[in-house]
This record gives structure tokens, sequence and C-alpha cells, in this order.
């Protein structure tokens, strides 16, 4: 997926003043799903990108079907940072999407309110491992679409059930490219974990 990677208007600065609450959230997802793209069109300050030239060594190690345009991948982690309002900040940890990492994203994982979970639906199968490591750690997640450009268009309810989502997951589409639909599945991530800290038991 191709993005407009440098916004030149966008510098490093400190978190404001009137923050009190910040919040650690993973982007997960599977392999080319877009979780760098996503932190880098959302992110206010200039994100901590990892990622390296694709090598030989990848080759049946690293599943590259579907991704023929792929030649980099991140292999530590994305970091960003959004100031929801004037008192909430939260951290964005993109994970590496190889299931080589998978010790990786469990340091990540630790302290991390919840995940959002980008999901290609033209190798969805793809997805349910991140699922299954997210479930195994008690970390709660809502999933996003990520819409390419040449993927068919599913109902999100078809989605769900081919995710096997309880009814109560946050199921929302996006496109990484665009902040504007980022940002919309986060803050619906945002509400349904803040929901679930002030239920009552």
């Amino acid at each position: 997926m191709v993005s407009g990677l440098s916004r030149p208007d966008r510098v490093v600065e400190y978190v404001p003043e009137t923050v009190t609450r910040s919040v650690k959230l993973l982007v997960a997802g599977n392999f080319g799903v877009g979780k760098t793209t996503f932190v880098n069109s959302i992110s206010e300050i200039r994100p901590l990108r990892t990622e390296e030239t694709i090598t030989e060594a990848s080759i049946g190690v690293d599943d590259m079907a579907g991704l023929p345009g792929k030649t980099q991948t991140t292999v530590a982690m994305d970091f960003g940072r959004i100031t929801l309002n004037p008192t909430l900040a939260l951290y964005l940890f993109g994970t590496p999407g190889q299931q080589r990492f998978v010790p990786l994203w469990e340091e990540l994982a630790r302290g991390a309110l919840g995940a959002l979970v980008l999901v290609d639906t033209r190798r969805i199968d793809k997805s349910d491992e991140v699922l299954s490591v997210l479930e195994e750690r008690g970390v709660p997640y809502s999933v996003a679409v990520n819409q390419f450009d040449d993927a068919r268009a599913y109902p999100l309810e078809e989605v769900r059930d081919a995710l096997d989502l309880s009814p109560d997951t946050p199921l929302t589409n996006l496109d990484a490219r665009h902040r504007g639909t980022c940002l919309q599945s986060l803050i619906t991530l945002v509400e349904y974990l803040f929901h679930r800290v002030e239920a009552p038991v």
C-alpha cells in the first residue's frame, strides 16, 4: 500500500501540559496489512519506524503471497503518538507482522490497554494467529478492515463471521492512508476500552 509517508509540517513536540492521562495501545495485524502506514497517517509526531529491506533470507520464512510489491518490513516496532483530547494522549506501538516476531509482540503487549487489529480481506485467514495471540494474553481489541484498492469490499457482518468475532467486538472500516478513517477506528477502540474499564464487575 502506497502512502504519503513524510509530512513536512509534522515536528516532534512535547506532550501538552493539559494531558493528565496516557494510554498505550497496540496496532497489530499480520504481515503487510498496513500497520506502518496507519501509524504514520495518524501520529502527530514524526513516527519511529524500524523498517528494513526484505532480503532473500525471508524466502521460505515469511509468507509473501499476495504481497508482490512489498519490499520493506518492520523488524521491531512502529511508534507514534496522538493527543486524542486535551487531557488524553495515546501512545501507539505497531507490531511486526511475522510469526517469528511473536516474542516481541509479547513484550510490546506489556502495559497495553488494548489493540487495534488491522485486517486485509484478501488474506483474512492470516488474521487468526494475531487474534489468538491477543486473546491468549488477555489483551482486548477491536478490528478494522483496511480497504486496499484491489480488495473486494465485504459487508462488515460477513467479516465478523469469517473472523468469528464476538458480537461486542467493535468492527470498522478504514483506509490506512487516510487520517480521518484511522482516527474514527481509533476512537471506536478507545471508547470500547474505557467502557470495559468503567463497566461494573
